[in-house]
Formats: C-alpha cells, structure tokens, sequence
C-alpha cells in the first residue's frame, strides 16, 4: 500500500510578535516532515519576518496517480484574524482551482479532486487569500505558493522508432558500429531512477552486442559473411529504474544487412563486375568468373579473355575455361590489403575464331571492368621467399637435408608453425620434411636422367589454427653424377663389299651419354680385346666423339662368313670412368665396280618392310574390286524395296478422290452406276490393310443384302449406321465420295465425320495394337478421352 506525504500549508494572523502553528492533519503520511514556514509579503516568495499579518506555509508536494476513495488532502489555510466565528473566508484561485483543487472555505482545508498526472503537468501554481465574509475585503494580501506533482515510475521506456534499418560491410572487425538505438522515458529524470533506461539485447547473440547506456549496436561475432548470411533480425530491451527488478521496458527490433559463320561477337551482360578477394588467397587460385555471351554455337562460340589494362595488370591473371567459355580471374601475385584493396581491370573477350566476312559488322570482341575489392583476414604464416630452389646430388644418400624452408606467422601473436609437405605435388613420397624447423630431406633414391626437376609444395601451418596456411613452391634439381655409360646414338648394322680394299672407310660411329658434361662429352673408341688382334676390321678414334670402321685386309667372302659382329669399346672421360660394350653387325655383300650394292644375305637391311610394284598393284585392285562389290549390292538391295504403300487410288487414306462429275439428278442413270451401293455382294470384305499386319484379325462382317425398292437415302443410313458400329473400320480419317445428287435430297451430309455416333461412344485402345504407324493417332484420340474425364 502506497502512503503520501504532504506538507501543510498554515496561516498565520494576529497580533505583534505573537505566532502559532496549527497541527497538521495526519490523513496522509509517508513523507518526513519536513517543516519550512516561508513568511511572505503580498506575493514575495522572499523569507520575511512580519511584526504584523503574514502568511505562512509548507511547501505542498502531492504523488501523482493518487488511487485512494477520498479525495486527495493537500494542506490548510489558517489566518490569526480568524476567531473561529465564521467571520472569514478562504479562497483559492490559480492553476486547477475550483476543479482539481478546492478549499474548505470555512476553514480553509485544501484537497485534489482527481488523480493528477505528473507528464501532463507537473507544477500547479495557486493564490490564497482570506477575505471578510461581510464587506467582501480581503483581510490579507493575496500570495502565492506551488504544488508539485510528485513522480512514481509510470510509464516504460519508448524508442523512436519501431523499426531500425541498418546495413554493415561484410567481414567486418568485433566492435564495428552498427547503428545506435535511442529510447525516452516520460518519468522524472530528476527524481529516483524512474527515467534511468538501460540497454540489452534480447535476439541477435552471439553476432551482435549493444551498450547498455549508450544503445550503440555493434558486432560481436568476426567475419561475419553475406555470403552465408545477409539478413539479421536483432531484438534490442529498453528497461528503466536502471534495469533493477520492477521496472518497465520497451523493445525494438534491428534489421541489419551485410553487403558475375561467325557473325555475332561476343557482349558481356554487364559493364561492371565486382569481386572480393582476401587477402589470404594463394597464388593461382580464383577470385571471380566472367562471362561473355555469343549467340554463336561451337567454335564461332569460342571466346579467348584477356587483361588490357588497369592497375591490377600484374597482380591479376584470367584464364578461359573450354568447357564453359567463362574467364576465371586468378591471383597472380600475393594480396595485401594493407597496401591496397580495391584492384580495377579491363577484361576483353574476343572470339577466337574470326570469319573476315562478317567484319564489317563490327570487332568481335567486347570489354567490361571489373572491381576486385580486397579483403581484409586474419592472415596465415608468411615464408621467407616466395619460392625456393635447392640443388641435390642424385647420388646423395637417404634421408640427407638438402634445404630449409622458413615460414613466420605474420600476426602479433606470433603463433608457432608446422610444416608438411602437400603430397600432390609428391605422390611418390621421394621429400619429407621436418615438421618443427622446415629442414627438407630425402626419402627415397634419386635420378637425374629419370626426373631432372622436382616440384614440390611445402605447407606451413599455425599449429593453434590448423586452418590459417600457406603454401610455397619448392624447386629441387638433381644434380648429375656420372653414373651412366656411353652408348651408340643409334644401332649401327653396315655392309662391307666382297671386292672392298684394305684401310677402306666403311663405318662412322658416334656415341651419346645420359649424364650431363658441364665441359661437354669426350668418348674414346676401341675395339674390345678379344677382337682386337684377330678383326677383319680395325678402328680409328677420331677425337671428336666419333670413330670409323676400317677393313684390315682386301676381300671378303660372304659365303664364307655372311656377317660379322665387331665389339666396340666406348668410355668417358668424367669421374669415376664409365664404360660400355657396344656391338656393330657388318655384312658381306656383292658390290659393283664403284661399290654399290647389288645382293647380299640381308636385303632386308635396304627394305626391311618394303612392298613390290607388283604387290602394290595388286593390293590396289583388290581394293577396287570390292568397292565395286559393295556399290551393286547396295542397288541390288534398292531395286528390291518393298513397294509403296500407296501406290494406286485403291487406297484413299488421307486422299481426295476427285471425279470431277456431276450428275444429272436421279433422273441420270447415266453418270453413275446406283446399282453399286445397293449390292453389298459387290464389296470384298476379305480384302485386308496392306500397310500393317493386325495382330488380331476380326471376322468379316456380312452386310445384310438391302431390297430392291429400297430407298438410297435409307440405305446409306443404313450403311452409315453399320461402319460407325464397325470395329474394323480404318482408324483414320477417309472421305467417301458417294457420287450421287438428288432433287431436294433430305439426307443432308453424307460424311461420316458428322455423324449422329458421337465420339464418346468409340472405344479408340485398339488403335494401339495396330503397331507403329498408328501410334500418333493413338495418342491423338487417347488424349481427347482423358480430357473429356477431367
């Protein structure tokens, strides 16, 4: 229950130095009483001390929303003039007197006759005097005094507005401001905390966060992505007494918003593109893709792209992608978005394959700009160089450190980094690394004539955030040692003539080495020991990485011996010496006077797949031949076709028989035979469709014979009547051309097609099991039924 203090207002009259105080009434409590007599002079407000008549009071505080049945007391007028006769009277003018605020005026008692509201008016101000009840004259000076309206906590907080729109770049730090949300509170900021608001948030965690005193919004959660999320709804509480238990709030929703013949060239759909890259994409990877679009088809599709100009010319490649036509933009060098981050290019499209007639069109190529803007991330450890190159000896023993590769983690944290090898890029496993200081070593066998050059990547992580990497390249060449012998440069096989002279060149060689010479090769020939004394041949070393072959005596005999074989000895001069045995096959062939080969056991040596004149004729006629087999079976097959379908008007399917005949009425037995349609003995219904075979063969109906007198017109009804019921009539539309004209005929049309057999009295399926030919009519009439069902 809610007490009120108030303060009591006394007058005070009488004579010279005399004072009293009246008691104050004790109908509301609450308040200290706190007692304050104000003496005052007329309407002063000083703090006097008449000798005579003086007005003196308290100063009068109410509580608003006063809720009890009575009416609310406020204080007492009192006079010293007042003898209690009756004699005087009070008055009260003013702010609200007379309705919110009345007085006894016998004795002076002040009340509130309705419940007062601070926000609307917190201070009244008001005038009391005490007149004579018989002259009318005031017996004291009119003064004034104050009431105010004491607050209680009664209205909750209220932004200024119900909805907050507000927008934020992607990506942005923790503490960016969002927007500030505002809310007032209608209560007495001067007294208590009733008007005290404090902020919270209520929907949005953990992405946002805002101020409790300031209402300013801002982000809590770090890079945050549109591309993951663009809309955030956040709920921000308002509370007042200072977010204490008891008090009133408001809410208010925050909306926020985080922020691609040859005769048609190629047009980019846009003018602008706009891309974002962080800062932290590796070399070679893409930012963005662009399309151009030709109307084009295949090669006259084809687009190559290429960068023109813009600052990010050499930060920036674009490659085209075959299956696609896109242009896909990658990183050609690393991105720092400390020292910029906004990058503006030109892409050019341009068909790769121009018809020159169609250029008077136009360049068939078109351009568009792109904007890259960089992005700002945490970023991952840095190496020491770009790229490495190491130089390893193939000989070098396993497990050997051929090199060290150094990464640091660029952040003021200065995380600690581990190291791996990206096994891509070594399938076979031939590198590892030492995972704590970037020391590469060996792990399997090298060889430089195998693998000169291997390419490696080398991976370098923070061991707190596995996911913040980088990669760098890693070249290693592989050193040569002379490990390999020298060899022919090719298989040597010669000839040697019966009739040859001693000391006669028939040989040169030549010789090649896998390994690598800094100063270049130098060879050395010999014949091997075991033929060095007993050859027919000897060889010369030339000192210049060749050798011939020389006969040592003056004829050979191929019946005798028909080939020889002459071990040659070839070495190198490097360290350590490697030499190898290689063998010369030489024949012995018969010769003219100026020693041109005219027969020798290895005539495959001359034509070793060589074909005759002969034999090439006779492979050409034979080809010829069956050309000609094929090109009369083929006609033979096409005399032999089937014969057409429709080959005679027997046939009227989809045809218009035309007679062009008119007959002279019934009275005309001259332009047409009637007889026809009245004898049904004349129709062969045995005679069967010839352009299918029916599955399922139907009796043949026998047509009831029609009396003589009977009428044309009933017997066409008649006729009309039985195809309409017949289940073997032909599936398709047919025109019957009855060739007969009556006088005034009341049979009106003839044609089937209008017949009084509607068509939802058919039964089409069997059109189904007329075989291919009739499946699209099938369909026709089979879908007319299931939209009259629906």
């Amino acid at each position: 229950m809610r007490t009120y203090h108030c303060f009591w207002l006394l007058f005070w009259a009488g004579q010279p130095h005399q004072s009293f105080l009246t008691p104050l009434s004790k109908r509301t409590s609450g308040f200290p009483e706190k007692e304050k007599v104000l003496v005052l002079s007329g309407n002063s407000r000083q703090d006097l001390h008449r000798s005579k008549r003086s007005w003196m009071w308290n100063q009068f505080f109410l509580l608003e929303e006063y809720t009890g049945t009575d009416y609310q007391y406020v204080g007492k007028l009192h006079s010293d003039q007042d003898k209690g006769d009756g004699s005087l009277k009070y008055i009260l003018s003013g702010d609200g007197a007379g309705d919110l605020f009345i007085i006894n005026e016998n004795t002076g008692d002040i009340q509130a006759t309705k419940r007062l509201d601070r926000e609307e008016k917190p201070v009244y101000i008001l005038r009391a005097q005490a007149i004579n009840r018989r002259t009318g004259r005031p017996v004291e000076p009119e003064s004034e005094f104050i009431i105010k309206i004491h607050d209680i906590n009664d209205n909750e907080p209220m932004f200024t507005k119900d909805v907050y729109n507000a927008s934020i770049p992607e990506m942005s730090d923790v503490g960016t401001f969002v927007v500030q949300v505002t809310a007032t509170d209608a209560d007495d900021p001067t007294y208590g905390n009733s008007a005290k608001v404090v902020y919270s948030i209520l929907q949005g965690q953990p992405y946002f966060s805002v101020e409790s005193e300031t209402g300013i919004i801002k982000t809590a959660l770090l890079n945050m992505d549109r591309e993951n999320r663009e809309q955030y709804q956040v709920v921000i509480q308002a509370k007042d007494m200072g977010g204490q238990m008891g008090g009133l709030s408001g809410t208010t929703t925050v909306n926020i918003t985080l922020t691609d013949v040859n005769d048609n060239p190629p047009r980019f759909p846009q003018s602008t593109y706009q891309f974002r890259a962080p800062e932290s994409t590796p070399l070679d990877s893409p930012v963005g893709r662009v399309k151009a679009n030709d109307a084009d088809v295949d090669e006259n599709a084809e687009i190559e792209y290429s960068i023109t100009e813009g600052d990010g010319y050499d930060m920036f490649g674009i490659t085209t992608d075959k299956d696609t036509q896109e242009g896909i933009i990658t990183v050609k060098k690393a991105l720092d978005f400390e020292s910029k981050n906004l990058y503006i290019l030109k892409v050019e499209a341009t068909n790769t394959h121009v018809d020159p007639r169609f250029l008077y069109l136009g360049p068939f190529k078109d351009s568009a700009t792109v904007r890259i803007q960089v992005e700002d991330v945490d970023e991952p450890p840095m190496f020491s160089r770009p790229a490495y190159i190491m130089e390893v000896k193939e000989d070098v023993p396993l497990n050997s450190i051929i090199g060290t590769v150094t990464a640091q983690d660029p952040d003021a944290a200065k995380n600690p980094v581990k190291y791996s090898v990206d096994r891509h890029t070594d399938m076979d496993r031939v590198f590892n690394i030492n995972s704590g200081n970037g020391s590469i070593f060996t792990s399997k066998p090298l060889d430089r004539e195998t693998l000169l050059w291997h390419n490696i990547t080398v991976i370098a992580a923070e061991i707190n955030n596995p996911r913040q990497s980088s990669r760098v390249p890693v070249f290693i060449k592989v050193l040569d040692v002379n490990d390999n012998a020298p060899e022919f440069a090719m298989f040597y096989e010669t000839f040697v003539c019966e009739n040859a002279k001693a000391e006669q060149l028939i040989q040169t060689l030549s010789a090649v080495d896998k390994d690598d010479s800094y100063n270049g090769h130098q060879f050395s020939f010999s014949l091997a020991p075991e033929a060095a004394s007993s050859s027919n041949f000897t060889l010369q070393d030339n000192r210049d990485n060749t050798a011939g072959i020389f006969t040592r005596k003056t004829r050979y005999n191929r019946h005798e011996t028909s080939t020889y074989f002459l071990p040659v000895v070839i070495s190198d001069n490097d360290y350590p010496i490697q030499s190898s045995t290689e063998t010369v096959t030489i024949r012995v062939c018969a010769c003219d006077h100026r020693g041109k080969m005219l027969s020798c056991n290895a005539e495959a040596l001359i034509h070793p797949t060589g074909l005759s004149t002969g034999a090439l004729i006779a492979i050409l006629l034979c080809i010829i031949i069956l050309l000609v087999t094929v090109v009369l079976f083929a006609a033979l097959r096409r005399q032999r076709k089937k014969e057409p379908l429709i080959i005679s008007k027997e046939d009227i399917r989809d045809n218009i028989v035309s007679y062009n005949d008119e007959g002279g009425g019934e009275e005309d037995t001259q332009a047409f035979d009637i007889g026809t349609l009245r004898n049904p003995e004349a129709i062969d219904d045995n005679k069967l469709r010839r352009d299918i075979v029916p599955e399922t063969l139907f009796m043949p109906r026998r047509t009831a014979t029609a009396r003589d007198n009977t009428d044309v017109r009933d017997f066409i009804n008649q006729r009309l009547k039985e195809n309409d019921t017949d289940p073997t009539a032909p599936p398709y539309d047919s025109l019957a051309t009855y060739a007969y004209e009556g006088n005034g005929s009341v049979a009106e049309s003839l044609s089937s097609l209008e017949s009084v057999t509607t068509d939802g009295d058919q039964d089409y399926d069997y059109l189904s099991d007329w075989g291919p030919r009739f499946k699209k009519l099938a369909d026709m009439y089979g879908s007319m039924d299931s939209d009259k069902d629906s």
